[in-house]
């Protein structure tokens, strides 16, 4: 007879409950689910070992817990809570042991006899037993009924001997046994073997984070809802920590306190109280002297440790925090630079200063020498501000050069400082009046930098005639980007020119920022053929004083040129080149060049219909801008806005344009450089909604402004602000059916267009011309205007064809398929046949939610063949009135005609 006991186990799932030494912890109330992480679990089944390790806190218990009830039926659990009492290797195989004869009984009778007659003081051969042990379970475990040991809190028994048995347990695995391990540090243990036969699956801290999503969840449990842009510093704050969150929102519902704008803060509360009993407290004296004394550090090395403690421990005690999960947050890949978890830092700094080994001002101090003598000055000022010393920070100011402050263009940080630094210091030298004049002119404070920049009057006439050439150089570069930032074309291109044949050989920066202002100038007038001219000239200047920042920079500028010309392809690898120079800049810094780089990729990647790659390097881009205050991430909101457009999601695109401009208003950039863009491209939005009045109110001031008879200038971030207001109010007289208005503003454009080499403008105004002449029925003039547009969109833009995925997408397919020879066309069919369907059901749903009850009834009757005078009469409404609405009608439905709106009105199922 079969002996069953061999087949499979005698317990059914877990353990008896009645037996708390294997009692496993229900889910804490309020407990978030987790199922991306228990699928990940899931699959290191077919291994040997799971490994959860993170700092106290994650929900490492909790995750454990909830993969044992989600684990598939076959599989049983056996759940060993340790603490410091399992250290002893013998107790915690006694219990061990215990557990596995609660699914196999009569395991291990005669190794369970000689542990217990074992003596505590002599040495004991575990490896020996637990080779036996491991035989005798090797039988009585079988592949169809596998057993899952969850060791938790393992860091609470861990020891040298318990390290080598487990080890040794796991070196010898039978087949039907995986172990689950939870701590807060990693095991020492030979893991590499395991993880390269794929025998191991780990989780760290960075995969234990909350998600938005679980963040969302977690509060929305305690009663706590927040808006997206509090939510958001939430996360940043608690850094995905599950037990912050949790006492933090404890903390507040102790104090009756319901304000959401409140973000969780480490020094308070519960939270400060955990911290102190499961993290500090822990630490031997001098792990938490090293503590107090680096929370001052925004980042910190071994090196710079050694410098603020005066020691030689530093990599040791970083060592320490790291295999002790001590919140340690590394900065870079090879774990050189660090910080601390947010929280943790909050309740560091937060502690008496008896607690430090010296004065926070007196580390500060240390700290920006150190910085300072490796040539890192940011955080150099940065320290000297916040240890007291002004005159010291304004002394490493003066340091810097205009090559490293134009370079970088971190303009924040430099307008950080100058709040922190007196204005009698500020104007005590002619080297801070001309830095912090580049500074207030990046920063679009224009009439600030202008007023700055006067001041170097007082240090004129200078000691010598090369300085005096050098002073009135800096002014005469400073202002023309004063003067191109009011749109003052002649006087920036004098001073430019003038500041050109004065600026010397070493003074790269000044001369780089005049070439970029004159050939931005240059696309404004149209000469793209001057405008790349003087690219070329910024980029060798840039190549032969070797600076990677300014050829990014460089290379971003004659993107735009390529760009302008309909060369998207050259474009992209113009970016493309410009990232290059800057691949092994520190990624935990910011930097105004690899912003415009990304928001540039960005843009492009947008016209050439790869809308996810776009969204995604223009969210990095974004991201940089903010941090630096350049004002480029203007283009990348507007950017957003059209890619949430094309995608149909019209809110979310005001939603971009919302934030771009309460962005200018936080900053006080001047309505010059930004109203107009945000304008122009909130007009595309009315016009595909349909709200033709509203967008031609404004296309109407934007024309007289720009286009009148003294037109303004267009502003640095779109220079061809003119041509685009050109094409909306094509688009806008095609809509209200003003056709041959529509066709001969077209024209001009197509032809204005070419005749200044701007390729991309051309090839959306021919294929606005393809569309309005095929729905006006005249198709042949229609075709011979779309093959033009494919010649012109040879360098790959593509953007300009989505009116006709929409509008003509049959139409469009049979003119591509018979210009099989034509790269372009074969690029467009590829997004056509995929986006056509779902594009078109956005679109649909969009706009049937915009007719309104009233236009309904207007169209139910165009349909039923009713005159406008007839429809006035039976919906007692005025002519004029039913004239509006059936001109809204066809702008919302995209069409020209009445017959043209039932027909579509039909495909929507609007109509029967």
């Amino acid at each position: 007879m079969t002996d069953l006991t061999r087949i499979a186990p005698v317990v059914s799932d877990t353990v008896p409950l009645g037996d708390s030494r294997f009692f496993r912890p229900p889910l804490p109330s309020g407990h978030v689910p987790r199922p991306r992480l228990c699928e990940r679990l899931a699959e290191g089944l077919s291994g040997r070992l799971l490994l959860v390790s993170a700092p106290a806190g994650f929900g490492k218990s909790s995750l454990a817990s909830e993969f044992c009830q989600a684990l598939p039926e076959q599989w049983h659990s056996l759940w060993l809570g340790l603490s410091p009492r399992d250290s002893d290797p013998g107790r915690f195989l006694e219990r061990l042991l215990a557990g596995l004869q609660q699914f196999y009984p009569g395991l291990g009778e005669d190794a369970q006899a000689l542990l217990r007659m074992r003596q505590r003081h002599q040495p004991f051969a575990f490896e020996e037993w637990l080779d036996g042990l491991l035989d005798e379970l090797t039988e009585r475990l079988v592949p169809t009924a596998p057993l899952l040991l969850v060791l938790d809190d393992y860091h609470l028994a861990r020891g040298a001997v318990l390290d080598s048995c487990l080890q040794f347990l796991l070196n010898h695995l039978p087949e039907g046994l995986v172990i689950l391990l939870t701590s807060r540090q990693r095991p020492d243990w030979h893991l590499a073997r395991l993880r390269l036969s794929r025998q191991l699956l780990e989780l760290q801290e960075q995969d234990l984070r909350l998600t938005e999503d679980e963040t969302r969840a977690l509060l929305g449990s305690q009663g706590a809802e927040l808006s997206g842009t509090v939510l958001e510093e939430w996360r940043q704050r608690s850094e995905g920590w599950v037990a912050g969150l949790r006492l933090w929102l404890l903390t507040r519902q102790q104090a009756d306190d319901d304000s959401p704008e409140r973000v969780p803060q480490g020094d308070e509360g519960l939270i400060r109280e955990y911290l102190l009993e499961e993290v500090i407290e822990q630490q031997s004296a001098e792990v938490q002297s090293f503590l107090f004394d680096t929370a001052c550090l925004d980042r910190f090395s071994a090196e710079l440790c050694d410098a603020l403690r005066e020691q030689h421990d530093s990599a040791a005690i970083i060592q320490h925090l790291q295999t002790h999960q001590v919140f340690l947050v590394p900065l870079d890949e090879q774990e050189h630079w660090f910080r601390y978890h947010h929280l943790f830092s909050d309740l560091l700094r937060s502690r008496p200063a008896a607690q430090r080994s010296q004065s926070q001002a007196a580390l500060h101090l240390r700290a920006c020498r150190w910085f300072s003598s490796q040539g890192l000055h940011e955080e150099a000022v940065e320290q000297a501000l916040r240890a007291g010393q002004p005159e010291v920070a304004a002394n490493l100011v003066q340091n810097l050069s205009e090559e490293q402050l134009l370079g970088e263009q971190n303009v924040a940080c430099l307008l950080r400082w100058k709040m922190d630094l007196p204005d009698s210091l500020l104007a005590s030298t002619p080297r801070l009046l001309v830095l912090y004049g580049w500074a207030l002119a990046l920063a679009c404070q224009l009439d600030a930098a202008d007023e700055l920049i006067q001041q170097l009057g007082r240090f004129l006439p200078a000691p010598d005639a090369q300085e005096q050439d050098n002073l009135l150089a800096q002014w005469l570069a400073l202002s023309g980007i004063i003067a191109r930032g009011r749109g003052q074309v002649l006087e920036a291109e004098r001073y430019c020119s003038e500041a050109l044949t004065l600026l010397g050989a070493k003074r790269c920066g000044p001369r780089l920022m005049c070439l970029f202002t004159l050939a931005n100038l240059a696309m404004t007038k149209g000469d793209l053929w001057r405008a790349r001219g003087l690219n070329r000239e910024a980029l060798e200047l840039a190549q032969r004083v070797d600076n990677p920042l300014f050829e990014g920079r460089a290379h971003a500028e004659r993107a735009r040129v390529l760009h302008a010309r309909g060369e998207v392809q050259r474009a992209l690898a113009e970016v493309r080149l410009g990232q290059q120079r800057l691949h092994g800049f520190p990624a935990q810094r910011v930097y105004s060049v690899r912003a415009r780089l990304n928001l540039y990729e960005g843009y492009l990647l947008s016209v050439a219909l790869q809308t996810q790659a776009a969204r995604t390097k223009l969210l990095a881009g974004i991201g940089e801008a903010r941090a630096c205050r350049d004002i480029s991430v203007l283009m990348g909101y507007c950017m957003l806005a059209v890619v949430e457009r094309r995608e149909g999601r019209l809110a979310e695109a005001f939603a971009q344009l919302a934030e771009a401009e309460r962005l200018m208003h936080a900053w006080d950039v001047p309505s010059i450089y930004y109203l107009a863009m945000i304008t122009v491209i909130k007009c595309e939005l009315w016009l595909s909604q349909g709200q033709l009045e509203l967008a031609e109110v404004w296309l109407q001031r934007l024309a007289e402004t720009y286009c009148g008879e003294t037109p303004g200038v267009a502003p640095e971030v779109h220079p061809q602000l003119v041509l685009h207001i050109e094409l909306q109010q094509a688009a806008l007289e095609r809509l209200q059916g003003r056709l041959e208005v529509a066709e001969r503003r077209l024209r001009a454009l197509s032809q204005y267009a070419q005749s200044a080499s701007g390729q991309l403008f051309v090839v959306a105004a021919q294929v606005q011309l393809a569309l309005l002449l095929k729905a006006s029925g005249r198709d042949r003039e229609a075709v011979s205007w779309l093959t033009s547009s494919l010649e012109a969109a040879q360098g790959g833009a593509l953007l300009p064809y989505q009116e006709l995925f929409v509008h003509q997408p049959q139409w469009l397919r049979e003119q591509l398929l018979a210009r099989s020879d034509c790269a372009v066309a074969g690029e467009l069919l590829k997004y056509l046949p995929q986006a056509q369907e779902g594009l078109l059901s956005r679109l649909d749903s969009q706009l049937t939610e915009a007719l309104s009850s009233r236009e309904l009834a207007v169209l139910q009757l165009i349909a039923q063949g009713c005159s406008n005078q007839e429809i006035s009469e039976q919906l007692f409404i005025s002519l004029h009135t039913v004239k509006t609405h059936a001109r809204h009608i066809n702008g919302k439905l995209g069409v020209e005609r009445r017959t043209q709106a039932v027909a579509r009105a039909k495909d929507l199922g609007l109509l029967r």
